[in-house]
Order: C-alpha cells, then sequence, then structure tokens
C-alpha cells in the first residue's frame, strides 16, 4: 500500500470525522460535550478554500467517502483506512514505541515559537513532555529513540514548522547522564 502524506488540514478533517464515532461511544453527557468542544475548537482554525481542497484530496485518496441521505444531502464518512489513519494521528494517544536495541542517537528539538503562538508554544511542550522528552532547556528537548513522523505530526498539528527545528545527534558531553535518565545500557 502507497504512503499517503496528509497536510494538517486534512489530518483535522479526518479527526473531525472521528469525532462523529466518538460521539456514538460517549457514554455520558460529560464526554459528549467534551468531545464537541474539541471539535469545534479545531474546526474553527480551518480556512474554507483549503478546507475544499483537503476534502477533494481525501476524497481522491480514498479516505473519505460520500454517503447520499434520503433528504437528497451528502454526507461525508470516514472509510475504515480513514478511520485507522485519524487513529494514528490522535494529538491525544500519540506516542513512541522503544525500539529493542537503541541505534546511539539522539533527537533534539528546538524551537523559538514567537509570543503571538503562545498557545501553541506551551501546547507543544505539554505533549513533548507526556511522550518522554527531556526538557534540556525552555526551548531546547531530548529524546533517544527515533520519532522523526512524531515529531512532524505534532509540528504541523500546531502549524509551527518556521519556529521548529530538529536534529539527530551522535555525541553529547553528557550521554551518561541522559542515559541514566531514560534507563539506557
Amino acid at each position: 500500500m502507497s504512503r499517503i502524506q496528509l497536510g494538517p488540514n486534512q489530518k483535522k478533517i479526518l479527526l473531525l470525522l472521528l469525532t462523529g464515532v466518538g460521539l456514538g461511544v460517549a457514554r455520558s453527557p460529560g464526554q459528549y460535550f467534551k468531545v464537541i468542544k474539541g471539535a469545534k475548537s479545531e474546526w474553527d482554525k480551518i480556512n474554507y478554500l483549503a478546507l475544499r481542497r483537503s476534502i477533494a484530496s481525501l476524497y481522491k485518496s480514498k479516505l473519505i467517502k460520500e454517503k447520499e441521505n434520503s433528504d437528497g444531502s451528502i454526507t461525508m464518512v470516514l472509510t475504515d483506512n480513514g478511520k485507522k489513519k485519524a487513529i494514528t494521528f490522535n494529538i491525544k494517544n500519540i506516542e513512541i514505541k522503544k525500539p529493542k536495541i537503541w541505534d546511539k542517537k539522539w533527537r533534539l528539538l528546538i524551537f523559538d515559537i514567537p509570543e503571538k503562538k503562545r498557545y501553541a508554544r506551551d501546547a507543544l511542550r505539554e505533549v513533548l513532555k507526556r511522550i518522554g522528552f527531556l526538557e534540556l532547556q525552555r526551548s531546547v528537548f531530548i529524546f533517544p529513540y527515533q520519532c522523526q513522523s512524531e515529531l512532524d505530526f505534532v509540528i504541523e498539528f500546531f502549524n509551527i514548522r518556521p519556529y521548529v527545528r530538529t536534529a539527530t545527534v551522535v555525541d553529547l558531553d553528557n550521554e551518561l547522564h541522559l542515559r541514566e535518565i531514560f534507563n539506557i545500557s
């Protein structure tokens, strides 16, 4: 199967469509409204011209399909492949698998995000800490395992690509200390 590259709007659309699934399994009014609130917040961020292009692209890639309703309206629904892709890109459940053998490389993420994007900056810090990155300095994080695709998704999700740099490092002066922190033998 060919690898489908999705832009930030396409990823958000898939997540929003998956919201419908979330509403179907919500067991309480509290869960229901939490799902709705998250979906509305993402919907408000989408540019409508980009939205139309993104929907067309998702349709071509067979991640969504049209369903005609009895009243003549059209509903866009996720295909099974689209559901898998949407779950893969869920920012709240993102995790990085620890490989059996460490490749002896460090992944460094450095950012300088302006104050006008403070929300994205704070959210990025929160996600990085949650997935296991160590904060070396206020805008410098480190991680010992391959995670570029996850980082790319997080960076695109928060729309901060111009402000973030990533690097793979093979030699650090404090490597022994970091190996202790990450429990790497």
